[in-house]
């Protein structure tokens, strides 16, 4: 279930930046406009600029870093693995201890849930704490993205970034093959055939493609919250055209260890060889890397004949 519940999270935003005028001011980070403080996003209000963020996100600690505000990061979690220069402890995201936190002084904590009830902990500490729900759309990224950008006074990098992410990803799709009838895929999160609706982050990448998702069924009614568990029976009558790997890494699979799956031989993706093995971190999350996922499925949408 811990791959259920990393593929559940996310991380988002904040405020922002300014400086004084005066020669002890922090210099303005460079390629951003001044602004003044306090700045407000949802419910944290910062005085001044953070300096020592922790980040209990792997998705908020990618887009931290890709709007140039690493250096003002001095923790990431454990599962924070991307880019190599995040500053990673044994922190943790899933079971998140305000002890710990609060030992790396921080002066914004960013986290993608309210587990152990770590928000009233932290605030309790006074350690102001960004909270947000898993994204479920690309918007929610740029949003998360620009929120970042003015927490940490690189707003005009995280717009650059977001204006980069929307025209790659737009010329991707369009650049996609047309098809006269929509294809059908399995989106595997582990080997006990938990998958993905339609109504997830990953949903919503794939329906950038009109492909349609063999899992929707197993949750018509919302009740598994996007992340059925799919029968093997199930999945065999679905026959999906295209099978997609998002636990190569957490647990070796791959084209071959799916082909040698009982009873798999006779799906449509099994026989074409249409099974791609896609990397666990990029495909788990809803960052910056997220314009590689488009491509990956675009590039396998391409191949099937």
């Amino acid at each position: 279930m811990r791959r259920v519940l990393t593929a559940a999270i996310a991380v988002t935003a904040l405020l922002l930046a300014g400086c004084a005028n005066d020669e002890s001011a922090e210099p303005e980070p460079s390629g951003s406009a001044a602004a003044a403080y306090p700045v407000s996003v949802g419910n944290v209000t910062l005085t001044q600029r953070p300096e020592r963020i922790v980040s209990l996100a792997p998705s908020a600690t990618e887009m931290l870093f890709a709007i140039d505000a690493g250096q003002q990061v001095v923790a990431v979690d454990d599962q924070s693995t991307y880019p190599a220069e995040a500053p990673r402890t044994d922190l943790s995201g899933f079971k998140p201890n305000a002890e710990a936190i609060a030992a790396k002084n921080p002066d914004l904590v960013v986290i993608s849930d309210d587990l152990n009830k770590i928000v009233d902990q932290l605030t309790k500490l006074k350690i102001p704490v960004l909270l947000t729900p898993a994204a479920k759309s690309l918007d929610d990224t740029y949003t998360q993205i620009d929120e970042l950008g003015k927490l940490t006074g690189h707003q005009d990098a995280a717009g650059a970034l977001t204006s980069q992410m929307r025209a790659k990803i737009d010329t991707i799709v369009k650049a996609a093959p047309a098809r006269s009838a929509p294809m059908s895929y399995y989106y595997e999160l582990d080997p006990t055939l938990y998958s993905v609706t339609s109504k997830t982050f990953i949903g919503s990448i794939f329906a950038l493609f009109g492909m349609v998702n063999v899992a929707d069924a197993a949750d018509a009614d919302g009740s598994k919250g996007g992340y059925p568990q799919l029968s093997q029976e199930a999945l065999l009558k679905a026959d999906p055209d295209l099978i997609f790997l998002a636990d190569s890494k957490c647990c070796q699979q791959s084209a071959a260890t799916v082909k040698a799956r009982r009873g798999w031989s006779d799906i449509t993706a099994v026989k074409t060889g249409q099974i791609v093995a896609l990397d666990d971190d990029i495909a788990g999350r809803w960052g910056p890397r997220v314009v590689d996922l488009v491509q990956a499925v675009s590039d396998a949408v391409a191949k099937v004949p």
